[in-house]
């Protein structure tokens, strides 16, 4: 394994660490970890973002985009079906 493999490796054990205490948390959670929340790769949210139909987020920057657990949360109730006919 390379020193880059193994770096990559250590990040996302890292965020993955990170998300273990999260419930209950008032932070922030940058694109990767609320990505890992949902289930989901980072570009899948990058990708909802640009089209307006992914869960809130707060713009802190230019390059900057963070994700309250609270509305991870609201987002993923409102997609909430009792039948695969549901829009």
């Amino acid at each position: 394994m390379t020193n880059i493999e193994v770096t990559k490796q250590n990040i996302d054990v890292g965020a993955e660490q990170q998300l273990q205490n999260i419930e209950g948390t008032p932070s922030l959670l940058t694109t990767k970890q609320a990505a890992i929340w949902l289930g989901y790769k980072p570009r899948m949210l990058e990708a909802r973002r640009l089209k307006g139909d992914g869960p809130l987020f707060v713009r802190v920057s230019a390059r900057a985009v963070l994700y309250r657990l609270e509305d991870l949360r609201n987002w993923v109730n409102s997609r909430l079906r009792s039948s695969t006919s549901e829009a």
